[in-house]
């Protein structure tokens, strides 16, 4: 599935941003057709249809809002997402339906043959989204790679400095679930390193890197996610430092901590979470609009009601 590692790529895997060529886009399995077939069988609880928050909100532009599809057709839906204000995920598809799994299984078997490291647990989620959608400035807790297919994709990434990615916002994503979006100013853009997508390309970042994408016309791509070890000691350290502000008063801190005050903090959060005392924030998926082929956009805004499907 890769067509072009090269030592170099082994060498910066995880440590640097860069891009590198696939294959997915001659499996035939993300075509029109293919992803009808696929929306109509994936579960409706691994399905987030979502659409755009305002713009104009002053620290989290363009939030995602949960939606509700289960009126429309797999073919009613797909074609929301060609034409419409709609952001589709059909999370952990390419480990759920043995087709994509054996895709899955080769992407990574590729990268772990290239970089000499043994396979990679990872999963993948396939984003269907329409030509006007974006994905909110925010981080991934885990390593990611995306894998972009059809329609043009540009992507922002940002340093991973206190200045984008403060430790306090980092401890509350890590505690929430839901939530992973970051705080947002337009001025940060002038630090940004921005690549502009082709089909069959990919792109590769380090750990809890901020970013944010836009589209360019109708897209399809592979988020994949796997934890190493890395990503485990740094969560389980900012639950550690979540735990001590909120609960101990304290005002600890990832980013300026020694490599053994890391250690502790890994080792705290990791027995927080293993005896449940962890603070946690519970919230609730609020659906906001249903999804409808005579709305504008295909929005019909709606009362919100706790997502039960």
């Amino acid at each position: 599935m890769l067509q072009n590692w090269t030592d170099e790529f082994s060498r910066d895997f995880r440590q640097k941003t860069f891009t590198f060529k696939h294959r997915l886009n001659e499996t035939q399995l993300f075509t029109d057709e293919a992803l009808i077939d696929l929306i109509g069988k994936h579960p409706s609880h691994l399905t987030d249809v979502c659409t755009m928050g305002p713009m104009h909100d002053t620290q989290y532009p363009g939030k995602l809002l949960t939606g509700d599809f289960r009126d429309l057709t797999p073919e009613e839906i797909f074609a929301a997402a060609k034409k419409g204000s709609v952001w589709i995920n059909l999370r952990r598809a390419m480990n759920v339906h043995p087709e994509y799994e054996e895709v899955l299984d080769k992407m990574y078997g590729g990268i772990a043959e290239k970089t000499g490291k043994k396979p990679f647990n990872a999963n993948g989620g396939i984003l269907i989204t329409s030509p006007v959608a974006r994905t909110p400035y925010h981080f991934d807790k885990t390593e990611t790679i995306l894998w972009h297919i059809r329609g043009p994709k540009r992507i922002f990434f940002y340093p991973v400095t206190p200045k984008f990615i403060p430790d306090s916002a980092y401890e509350r994503a890590v505690l929430d679930m839901l939530e992973d979006d970051l705080p947002y100013d337009a001025g940060f853009d002038k630090d940004a390193t921005i690549f502009d997508l082709a089909e069959g390309e990919a792109v590769t970042w380090p750990l809890s890197s901020p970013h944010r994408v836009e589209n360019k016309g109708f897209c399809v791509s592979v988020t994949t996610e796997f934890s190493s070890k890395e990503s485990a000691l740094k969560n389980a350290a900012m639950i550690a430092n979540a735990t001590m502000r909120h609960k101990m008063g304290l005002n600890p801190t990832w980013t300026d901590a020694s490599p053994i005050g890391r250690a502790l903090q890994s080792s705290f959060g990791l027995v927080l979470k293993k005896t449940g005392m962890a603070k946690k924030i519970e919230k609730d998926d609020y659906v906001v609009f249903k999804l409808s082929m005579d709305a504008p956009g295909n929005i019909e805004r709606i009362d919100p009601f706790i997502r039960d499907f």
